[in-house]
């Protein structure tokens, strides 16, 4: 009776974790329409090129190296024990598959306390955050730099650099043998051998977010502003987008993904405390969203005179990220509260950066960036046991981590490749110079389909 309920709540989890992976799958789609329409239309193709590439480079760097850098377990398909559900079928005793490997424990509690699922499982849940990272690079450095730079960073990047970070904080390793961000590390024996700081980031306001936006601001300082987009007398020029039902539209994807982003980051449902658990992060997720929307298009409202799309739409991806770190804690109301702070900061960040010339055409630093570090300062407000130390020591060790490592792997392909197409091409569009067609041939006079 007792395997038949652990096989019950093993196979519930699974699928779980699999649904809720699949709806962060689904997030490449909402950052590829998000910034499909927020570019101009002659840099469609080669924004939708990066979003597909991206996506793909990612899922085959942490299946040959990052998840083992992240988890360990060894490298290739060794680590993710693909025939874990054929061996856990043909196991008389189902805890025994927990011993052998071939299930995933996150408590090492036994089937009662922790969550249990196919090792396969968390590995595609793990993966698609990392293509999520990736994704917020993509369209900060979007309308000028070449393809096949960005490319080649997308494979360090999520190789790597994600994983290095992640191995700190979701594995609990210790930052370079000096310090643990989150709980403490022991030995073999049991032994406390480093005290942690007990950093919390529950879905990865910081270890997902910022670490994207640390990512793509290194890489913006060196690629420098589109053309015409700040005079010489400061101003600041507005490029507005090419599509913004389509920018919408994603933004509602995203939020429809983020919902797996969070809810699946509760790691299982297979019993009462968890179920409530779930439904709690989706309410908090949702009710942050709307915080940062009507937040953002009230702070553009007095701020511009008029109700600015783009800047409500920057302020439900705020909303989204500022919750992220801690959608289990919080009453809906004061998720609420989280997601309309996000949403004040996302306006007042976006217009900074510009008034630093740092060219952002999405506003993904403000987003992921800046809110991520206000999320990730949230938690305390909710979450019993986590200091603002704690904290600021996590998002501090994010941000330097990945935005030095990401400046070094930015240089040096700026040194062999170069990172910036040139005058002519950025004129002509991304479209045409590096995909060699164009996303609306029938509205610009195309004689061709450029192939």
């Amino acid at each position: 009776m007792e395997n038949n309920i652990l096989e019950l709540q093993y196979a519930l989890d699974t699928f779980y974790f699999l649904v809720c992976g699949a709806l962060v799958m689904w997030m490449a789609a909402g950052f590829s329409m998000l910034e499909a329409g927020l570019v101009r239309s002659k840099n469609t193709t080669e924004i939708l090129t990066k979003n597909v590439t991206l996506f793909a480079i990612a899922c085959t760097s942490y299946l040959v190296i990052g998840y083992d850098i992240m988890y360990g377990g060894g490298v290739l398909l060794n680590a993710i024990a693909l025939d874990g559900v054929e061996v856990a079928a043909g196991t008389e005793d189902i805890a025994a598959a927990v011993s052998a490997g071939v299930l995933a424990e996150s408590a090492k509690e036994g089937f009662g306390g922790g969550a249990v699922y196919s090792n396969a499982s968390d590995f595609f849940f793990q993966v698609v955050f990392v293509a999520t990272a990736m994704s917020i690079v993509s369209g900060a450095v979007a309308e000028r730099m070449k393809l096949w730079a960005f490319m080649v960073f997308a494979v360090a990047m999520t190789a790597f650099i994600y994983p290095m970070e992640g191995s700190w904080t979701w594995n609990s390793a210790p930052v370079f043998g000096m310090f643990a961000l989150m709980g403490d590390i022991t030995n073999e024996a049991g032994e406390v051998v480093m005290t942690g700081f007990g950093f919390k980031d529950f879905a990865g306001s910081g270890i997902v977010h910022l670490a994207g936006a640390s990512a793509a601001l290194a890489g913006v300082i060196l690629l420098g502003a589109r053309k015409g987009k700040y005079s010489a007398d400061g101003k600041v020029n507005p490029i507005l987008g090419a599509n913004l039902p389509l920018a919408t539209l994603g933004t509602f994807i995203l939020w429809m993904g983020w919902f797996g982003f969070n809810g699946g980051s509760v790691l299982k449902l297979g019993d009462i405390a968890s179920a409530n658990s779930v439904a709690m992060v989706f309410l908090n997720t949702n009710a942050a969203a709307a915080g940062g929307v009507i937040a953002a298009i009230i702070v553009a409202r007095i701020m511009f005179g008029k109700a600015d799309l783009t800047m409500a739409l920057n302020g439900a991806l705020a909303g989204l990220v500022a919750i992220t770190a801690s959608p289990d804690t919080p009453t809906a109301m004061w998720a609420t509260i989280i997601g309309g702070i996000g949403g004040v900061i996302v306006v007042f960040s976006i217009v900074m950066l510009d008034k630093l010339k740092i060219d952002d055409p999405v506003g993904a630093i403000s987003v992921h960036g800046v809110v991520g570090v206000w999320g990730l300062l949230a938690v305390p407000i909710t979450a019993d046991g986590t200091t603002l130390t704690a904290q600021i020591v996590g998002a501090l060790t994010i941000f330097i981590w990945v935005f030095g490592a990401s400046f070094i792997v930015w240089f040096a392909i700026k040194m062999v490749m170069g990172l910036r197409v040139s005058e002519e091409e950025e004129y002509e569009g991304l479209d045409i110079a590096e995909c060699g067609m164009e996303a609306y041939p029938e509205f610009t006079g195309s004689k061709g389909s450029g192939l």
